[in-house]
């Protein structure tokens, strides 16, 4: 049973790819139940069906893996260390202002990267997104320069970074083709 899963998933990847132009292009639309903003993929990256996808969208939490992506770099370039502490700013204090998800930290406290790394990845904290920022950064501008530099390296036409918390903001934007 097992071969049979194997081989039919693996079908379902290269049939697709064997398919002319023609027959691509009547491939079946998304599930109405997917988000209006769609884009189905394959391995290797094939499109099977997709519903306005280069519609701009908020990138939510693809901007926190994106911040995630940045540090993990600057951790194993050896930038910063995991247990190395980083002093908590005003600027991450004031991000319990601006709403969303926080890890609470204090401004006088100076937690671990690795603390830091856990709240923003398991609380999706906002403040520790910004703590995490300016450690690796200098400033959250250079680090969201960083971030953009990233996107356009992976091939994210689309993309554009203005923060790295996630939060709504104009021009903060993906597409669903941008995001495989």
């Amino acid at each position: 049973m097992k071969r049979f899963a194997s081989w039919l998933a693996a079908l379902a990847i290269v049939l697709p790819l064997a398919l002319p132009d023609a027959a691509r292009a009547q491939m079946p639309q998304p599930p109405r139940w997917l988000p209006r903003a769609t884009c189905c993929w394959t391995l290797p990256a094939a499109v099977l069906a997709e519903r306005n996808a280069d519609a701009p969208a908020d990138p939510a939490s693809l901007t926190k893996l994106m911040t995630a992506y940045v540090v993990f770099g600057a951790i194993r370039d050896k930038k910063i260390s995991e247990e190395q502490t980083l002093p908590v700013s005003l600027r991450a204090w004031e991000e319990r202002k601006g709403g969303g998800s926080l890890m609470f930290i204090e401004p006088r406290n100076t937690p671990k990267v690795s603390d830091l790394l856990r709240g923003m990845i398991v609380n999706s904290g906002n403040d520790a997104s910004v703590a995490l920022a300016e450690g690796v950064a200098g400033s959250l501008p250079a680090f969201v320069e960083m971030m953009n530099r990233q996107a356009q390296a992976f091939g994210l036409k689309n993309t554009q970074f203005k923060n790295v918390t996630g939060l709504t903001e104009p021009g903060h934007q993906s597409t669903a083709r941008d995001r495989p």
